[in-house]
This record gives structure tokens, C-alpha cells and sequence, in this order.
């Protein structure tokens, strides 16, 4: 009894396993109609035969007949003996069987193992980066493809060779969700690279999909090729005050300006007195219109990723009080103020040398004119004294003429 019964499985056993190796395999595409063929079965009714199916919309074998039944909009099966799928789904797949009999009383069977796929768009990177630090790691992108099935695989590519990940210089975290509704498949695949410092400055990195069903070519992403900078050694960070010295009368203007020679350009923060300022990232510092509350010692933080943050050295801002008004408005006012103070200063020396110059000139050409007519007056008084000789002269040369012998 017991080897009778061992017989008999081992006979189920083999049966079954020739079912499954003599079945035919069968692709179809979600969403297009499949039929399958019953073989041996009558062309015209009345016809012996019956469908078998096991897939994911049946808990066990379902049994179909020509009759037809509730199944209809699922699978039916033709007047012919074929059975009909009109819109294969994902639930669809599984293994079909028919057996049919012939008007002769011929028996013949059909075995059927249905896989369905659909092919999804072409991959695509996500928040691509647009540049990379060597020798940090850094983020390249997210490759993604949606509405596949089966769910197919993601690959990364650099200059056209495979990435392969290795937890150090290359790592990839991959995540698989499907829909609950069509089991449709969405992929990503995240990749991080720390590039080798005096590499390539500019790789190009690409993603493929390779479909599990049916075999086919790879899909692949649009590449992308960011820059990747090599850090230098951190120079000194200067920190630029204007007006020099950092002082400066109430209601003027100072310009602070860090400088740093580190590239990428860093994100640059300010302190002031010890504490952060809270101001979004710049490298220049405007302060209009300054006040005592302006007062204090400034310095700014230069944030690298690579190097940690680096200070520069304290700058003092002093309000100076002052009564010159000159002074104050060449300090508060810059440059353009300090510029118009000295122009007109030598416009006002060369208006002050020329009329010192005219005053001269006019006291020079009246003392000429006075000497001038002095000349003349002079002549008259020596002509009327010589006049008055003469005749003082002539009654005495007279008299003594005519008291002569």
C-alpha cells in the first residue's frame, strides 16, 4: 500500500514536471489583447474542451468553458476553442492550460506560461550636480525610471565604462517602489563619487535601464558632465575696509570686503564683537548711514567644506566727531565727496593768487603814473627858478652899464 501510494506521487510528480517544461512560453504587452490557441479542439460547436488558468486574479485553478460566464471581460473564450484576453494586465500573468477533445475522441493538450512587460520612458538624473569637490564626496544625481515591469535594473556610467560601487569612491543607494494599482515598477538609483584630485575637470557621468522582459537594449539618460574643482592650500583671508582705517564721521558710509582665494568661491558669514550677524551669505558688508551702534570690532568666516571655517583678522569701525566740516564730509561722503573738497580747494587758491597778483599789478602801474607826472612839474619849477635868475640879472647888468665911465 505505502510503495503503491509513493508510486503514484512520483508519477503526479513527473506528470507535472513534463507539463511545465512542454509549456509554451508567451510574452504579451500590458494593455494589448492575447490569444492563445487550443489545440485539437473542434473548429464549429459543439465543442469538448475546457480552459484552465492560474494567475494572479485566481487563488487556484479557475476553470472556463465555451458558455461562457462572469469572466467575460477578463478572458473568454472564442466560438474557434481560443481563449481571449482582450487587455493583459500584470495579474494576468501565470500558466494556462487547455484540453480538448475531438469528434474522433481525440484528446490533445495546450500549456501556456504567460509573462507580460511594459517598457518605460527613458531614464532621466534628477537634481544633477553641476559641480564636484575632489576629493570629497559629493552627490552626482538621481537616476529615475518610471512605469516598468518587470522592474528592470539601474547602471551608472562614467566616460562610457560602467561604475561599479564600491562603498568607497563610488557608492549607489537604490530605492524600488511600485503602484499599488497597475504593479507598475519606479526605480532610483542615487550615486556618490569623491573624485580623484588632478582627475578629469570635467567627466561625464550617464545612467542606463536595462528591461528584465523582454531583452532588449539599455535605455539611457541624457549624460551630464559637471566641473569638479581641486581645492588649493587655504590662503590668507584679508578682510578690506572703506574708508581706510575704519573710521568715519556719523551718517557716512563703510564698506567692509572679504577676500579669499579659495575655489570655489565659499560661503562667507560675519561676526561682529565675537558674535554672528544674522545675515544671509555675502563677501561685502555695507553699513549706510553709521552710528555709535555701528561701533565695534567686524570680522568675517570664510566656510570651506573641505577645510572647515577660517577667520580673518578683526577690523575696528569708529564713529569720529568732528566740528571741521571738511573733514567730516570728505570722511562720511568717500571718495567722490573727498574729490569735489580738493577741487574746489585749488580753485579757491588760484582765485586767492590772482587777485593778490591784480592787487599788485594795479599798486605797481598807479606808483608809474605818479612818478610820471611828477617829471613834468619838476621841468616847470626848474624853468620859472631859471626865468627869474635871468632877470634878476639883466637890472643889474643895466645898471652897472650906465654908472661906467
Amino acid at each position: 500500500m505505502a510503495a503503491g501510494a509513493a508510486a503514484r506521487d512520483w508519477v503526479l510528480v513527473f506528470s507535472l514536471w513534463g507539463a511545465v517544461v512542454g509549456a509554451q512560453n508567451i510574452t504579451a504587452r500590458i494593455g494589448e489583447p492575447l490569444v492563445l490557441n487550443c489545440k485539437g479542439a473542434p473548429k464549429k460547436p459543439p465543442q469538448q474542451l475546457e480552459w484552465k488558468l492560474n494567475t494572479g486574479r485566481t487563488e487556484a485553478w479557475k476553470v472556463l468553458s465555451p458558455q461562457g460566464g462572469p469572466w467575460d471581460s477578463v478572458a473568454r473564450v472564442l466560438p474557434n476553442g481560443s481563449l481571449l484576453l482582450p487587455a493583459v494586465g500584470v495579474q494576468d500573468e501565470g500558466t494556462f492550460r487547455c484540453r480538448a477533445t475531438s469528434r474522433s475522441g481525440k484528446e490533445a493538450k495546450s500549456n501556456y506560461r504567460v509573462r507580460v512587460y511594459q517598457i518605460p520612458g527613458k531614464p532621466e538624473i534628477v537634481d544633477p550636480a553641476s559641480e564636484l569637490k575632489a576629493g570629497v564626496p559629493s552627490k552626482v544625481g538621481t537616476c529615475v525610471s518610471e512605469g516598468g515591469y518587470p522592474a528592470g535594473t539601474l547602471s551608472w556610467h562614467l566616460d562610457g565604462k560602467p561604475l561599479i560601487p564600491d562603498g568607497k569612491g563610488v557608492s549607489v543607494k537604490e530605492q524600488t517602489r511600485r503602484h499599488p494599482e497597475t504593479g507598475l515598477f519606479t526605480l532610483q538609483s542615487e550615486l556618490v563619487v569623491t573624485p580623484a584630485q588632478g582627475g578629469a575637470p570635467h567627466p561625464t557621468f550617464s545612467c542606463s535601464f536595462s528591461p528584465g522582459l523582454p531583452r532588449r537594449r539599455a535605455l539611457h539618460a541624457p549624460p551630464i558632465k559637471p566641473r569638479v574643482w581641486d581645492p588649493v592650500p587655504l590662503g590668507e583671508v584679508r578682510l578690506v575696509v572703506e574708508p581706510e582705517g575704519g573710521a568715519v564721521a556719523p551718517g557716512g558710509t563703510v564698506t567692509l570686503t572679504c577676500e579669499s582665494p579659495a575655489q570655489p568661491p565659499p560661503q562667507i558669514h560675519w561676526m561682529k564683537d565675537g558674535v554672528a550677524l544674522p545675515l544671509p551669505p555675502s563677501p561685502v558688508l555695507l553699513l549706510p548711514e553709521v552710528g555709535p551702534q555701528d561701533q565695534g570690532a567686524y570680522s568675517c568666516v570664510v566656510a570651506h567644506p573641505s577645510h572647515g571655517p577660517q577667520e580673518s583678522p578683526v577690523v575696528s569701525i569708529s564713529v569720529i566727531e568732528t566740528g571741521e566740516e571738511g573733514l567730516t564730509a570728505g570722511s562720511a561722503g568717500g571718495s567722490g565727496l573727498g574729490t569735489l573738497a580738493l577741487a574746489l580747494g585749488i580753485l579757491g587758491g588760484l582765485g586767492t593768487a590772482a587777485l593778490l597778483f591784480g592787487v599788485v599789478m594795479w599798486q605797481r602801474r598807479r606808483r608809474q603814473g605818479v612818478e610820471r607826472r611828477k617829471v613834468p612839474e619838476n621841468q616847470e619849477e626848474e624853468e620859472e627858478e631859471r626865468a627869474e635868475l635871468n632877470q634878476s640879472e639883466e637890472p643889474e647888468a643895466a645898471e652897472h652899464n650906465a654908472g661906467g665911465p
